[in-house]
């Protein structure tokens, strides 16, 4: 039997020296994994028929246990679905067409390998009942606007849909953030960008080569995704990231979090107001039972400075100096450091240096160089740290964009109307023939006009939908694959294999070597009408109009006379020099000494770092 599948996945594990490894959640416990009695080859033959006098006894175990949702995943379902479909009809003809929520595998996710179907199935059948009832509520009160939800791989779906296959969502937040951050960045004429959402948690950084990356390898709880998503990458690095000493005496930030509750000390949220939840989100942590206020990045950079007290959204909250500075000064006790500054200045650090390796990986370890780019950061804490970020990757270019704090949101308004199909067909080449091009278009043909059949369905105009194509590519013998554009009569789909894969690894196998077509993708795209953003004619270049004082910020180790300005002051064609802080309602961005602004038509600020 396979009921097991889920729990023992597979055997490559993230810590591979833990003697105790964490397993991910099943999300299914063993007593409700059941099996029926049926087989389908791995050529998609039938080899038992799928024994009916099973479903009654497995319809009375659904009743006993009162389940509303049901994953059926079978073996080798993506090439023949008819007995999955025959469970489903059986299962809606027993509990009514809407009394039960079923979830396909050959319909979430049409391809090979068990694991990361049986899991992705899992989680859409998890999270679906619950959406579902969610996004109804929702869109009968919107009425009579439709309703549509973003989803993870950049795109938007209509509510039904994402009901239904609630998966696609699960990532749409961040997802959300990359597309905004694009469509601000092309509007400044800079397409080639790396993304940097740095909020109170954690902070997701994605690169974007003139286009949204996107990836089928998502992983969500320690579960695999396999759906095609944004591809951004996350480590435990805050505003609220806890600093602490681990017991070999090295200062350790995150990934552990101080979250809302109790946040950050500089928040002044007392024990009585946070009652027992001082750490939701890290019961299992030691630093979970500390009774004193928690020492955070955000309190760190208090005290150096680089917040402000008085003008901390929009002046609407006041921080507590005096509780930040004694968090500082109690883990500058433990780093055996002179004073808070000094604790607070290796706090930033590390924190950075968390970041810092996040970028390195989705840019240098891909082959791509991160000096060509321009750095976006958004998010609330985003643009306090941009400019170091960027300094010690030799990034020459950061955009701040209007609003860093809600561009997700923004995202969300221009993402354009995206329908994701995909299909594993399996086919070696050695090169590019006739033959080989016939046959993909007939496979990619019932993709396509499925994918068209469904947009037209939620009201777009069949002429106007785009169709991408994409194959999912390796070399024979590999385990992993790269994805790859082709376009119908396109004889270049090896070359592109073969250049993307020459960039990712560092080397290609000479023309001739087998390569294997692994899974066709198909995706559909209707126009979208974006926002206009609001533009003004650039005016003279003196900022001195939004200067709202001066104070003492530490840089480089030391604290540097700085100017403070208000952002809803600044004007197109304003230019100024770091040491800089700028305050706004929704962020604080800082600007180390060595770096220009400007303003541009659109109020984004294009920080320069001066070469010396």
């Amino acid at each position: 039997g396979f009921a097991d599948v889920l729990a023992i996945g597979r055997q490559n594990r993230p810590d591979i020296y833990a003697l105790v490894p964490q397993k991910p959640p099943t999300l299914v416990p063993a007593k409700w994994r059941l099996e029926v009695d049926e087989r389908i080859t791995a050529s998609g033959e039938q080899l038992r028929p799928l024994n009916l006098a099973d479903l009654p006894a497995i319809w009375r175990t659904l009743q006993a246990a009162q389940i509303e949702s049901v994953a059926v995943c079978l073996l080798f379902s993506f090439l023949h679905p008819a007995h999955e479909r025959q469970i489903r009809q059986f299962l809606h003809e027993q509990a009514g067409e809407n009394a039960l929520h079923i979830s396909l595998s050959s319909d979430i996710l049409p391809e090979y390998r068990e694991y990361e179907r049986t899991a992705t199935t899992v989680i859409n059948a998890y999270v679906a009942p619950l959406m579902t009832r969610y996004l109804r509520r929702l869109a009968t009160g919107v009425l009579p606007r439709r309703l549509s939800v973003m989803q993870s791989n950049g795109g938007i779906i209509s509510a039904n849909t994402a009901g239904d296959e609630a998966a696609r969502t699960v990532l749409s937040g961040p997802a959300g953030g990359v597309v905004g951050a694009r469509f601000v960045a092309e509007q400044a004429g800079f397409p080639e960008i790396i993304t940097f959402d740095m909020g109170g948690t954690s902070t997701d950084v994605a690169l974007c080569p003139g286009r949204l990356p996107t990836t089928a390898s998502g992983e969500i709880a320690g579960l695999p995704l396999r759906l095609p998503i944004i591809d951004i990458h996350t480590v435990g690095a805050g505003g609220g990231s806890i600093a602490s000493v681990d017991a070999g005496g090295a200062l350790q930030v995150g990934p552990e979090s101080a979250g809302a509750l109790p946040g950050p000390a500089c928040y002044g949220r007392s024990k009585k107001e946070t009652g027992d939840r001082r750490l939701e989100n890290t019961l299992q942590s030691p630093i979970a039972n500390l009774q004193s206020p928690l020492a955070t990045v955000t309190d760190a950079n208090l005290v150096l400075g680089r917040l402000d007290a008085d003008h901390f959204l929009g002046g609407t909250m006041r921080l507590d100096e005096t509780a930040a500075f004694q968090t500082m000064r109690h883990l500058a006790e433990e780093m055996n450091v002179a004073d808070a500054e000094t604790a607070a200045w290796g706090v930033v650090q590390v924190a950075n240096a968390n970041m810092e390796r996040a970028i390195r990986r989705i840019s240098v370890e891909r082959g791509y160089d991160p000096r060509r780019f321009t750095l976006m950061p958004f998010g609330g804490a985003g643009p306090l740290h941009a400019c170091e970020m960027a300094e010690s990757l030799q990034i020459p270019r950061v955009l701040v964009p209007a609003v860093p704090g809600v561009l997700s949101a923004l995202g969300m308004l221009v993402a354009a109307p995206t329908k994701d199909y995909s299909q594993t067909v399996m086919r070696a080449v050695a090169g590019w023939t006739a033959e080989d091009e016939n046959w993909l278009a007939q496979e990619a043909a019932p993709l396509a006009a499925r994918a068209l059949a469904e947009m037209a369905a939620e009201g777009h105009e069949e002429s106007a939908i785009t169709l991408e194509y994409r194959l999912d590519m390796r070399y024979k013998g590999q385990s992993h694959e790269l994805t790859v554009p082709w376009a119908a009569g396109e004889s270049a789909v090896l070359d592109l294999f073969h250049a993307a894969h020459e960039q990712r690894y560092g080397y290609r196998l000479p023309q001739g070597e087998m390569v294997e077509l692994v899974t066709l993708r198909v995706t559909a795209v209707a126009p979208v009408s974006p926002p206009e953003m609001p533009q003004e004619p650039m005016g003279k270049p003196d900022a001195g109009t939004a200067v709202v004082g001066k104070k003492q910020v530490w840089f480089r180790q030391q604290p540097i006379a700085t100017t403070l300005y208000n952002r809803e002051k600044l004007r197109p064609g304003h230019q100024f020099s770091g040491p800089a802080v700028v305050f706004q309602y929704d962020t604080t961005l800082v600007i180390p000494p060595g770096w220009e602004t400007a303003v541009d038509p659109f109020h984004n600020l294009i920080l320069l770092h001066s070469k010396k």
